[in-house]
């Protein structure tokens, strides 16, 4: 893995090379094996959070980690081209517009004994900048030489904060074009609700369940990118103990050996149904 500066990994995408990289301030990782015609996303993977911020944050370790979505870089990691945050949405939100990717409270609670300097603002924000920035370069070259993308979109939920049955995983799909995309939106709930889990674990999966797609990664890339469908994937935290903080690597691996198989398949089908 290299250490890069956004500029030199725009500049490697659009040279169309391969490469393996970290952001030069260790803010996201950006692995391109092969380009194909589709992403494997996880802005939320990251659990990072700058020591500057330590002593100002009221929440604790535990309670940022049990909001961000381990194991979901995880998950894809196989894939030819993965790109993955590495700070914790604490310090600032790649899921969220940069208007307010930076949280006052998290969940019910103040995040901040006192509010952040301006310098300190804007440090975050930059990060957030530089990563849609190499967003935008990379989706522009793969619809440029592809005519077609899907991005795989992963989460994770935790499950134990509802009061009814929840599905193992949920596609949020209510700002997505589903009247032009429907059967592969179809086709990949399908996909994953045969996922095989330890323990005799059902792998249901239903559409907008719980959550619904509104994340500002699906929508930048939806707004900017008319030939591109992000396919936001939750997964129900049952790879892990919500409470202990404990990862149950059997279940993880048991995801990700299923995914190597599932995921080119599904965007194999959706290249095939909607190429030029």
């Amino acid at each position: 893995m290299q250490r890069l500066s956004v500029d030199d990994i725009i500049q490697k995408i659009q040279n169309e090379e391969c490469f393996d990289a970290v952001a030069e301030d260790y803010s996201f990782t950006l692995k391109i094996e092969k380009y194909v015609h589709y992403v494997c996303g996880a802005v939320h993977d990251g659990h990072q959070f700058r020591k500057e911020l330590w002593k100002n944050c009221l929440h604790s370790e535990y309670e940022r980690w049990f909001e961000e979505d381990p194991c979901t870089k995880t998950f894809v990691k196989s894939h030819p081209i993965v790109i993955a945050g590495c700070d914790s949405r604490f310090e600032y939100d790649l899921n969220r517009h940069p208007d307010n990717a930076i949280y006052e409270d998290a969940w019910g609670k103040k995040l901040w004994k006192a509010p952040l300097s301006w310098e300190q603002h804007d440090r975050s924000i930059q990060k957030h900048d530089n990563f849609y920035n190499v967003v935008d370069a990379l989706i522009s070259k793969l619809e440029e030489k592809f005519g077609v993308v899907v991005v795989y979109d992963m989460h994770s939920y935790n499950w134990r904060r509802w009061d009814r049955e929840v599905p193992v995983i949920n596609l949020g799909t209510q700002n997505i074009d589903n009247e032009r995309f429907g059967t592969l939106i179809e086709n990949w709930r399908e996909s994953l609700s045969k996922l095989e889990l330890p323990y005799g674990m059902r792998a249901t999966s239903k559409l907008n369940d719980t959550f619904f797609g509104n994340g500002y990664f699906l929508k930048f890339i939806t707004k900017n990118f008319s030939n591109t469908l992000v396919l936001a994937t939750e997964f129900k935290k049952i790879y892990c103990d919500e409470l202990t903080q404990v990862i149950f690597p059997e279940v993880v691996a048991a995801i990700e050996t299923q995914l190597r198989e599932k995921l080119p398949q599904h965007a194999e089908a959706f290249y095939l149904a909607h190429r030029p």
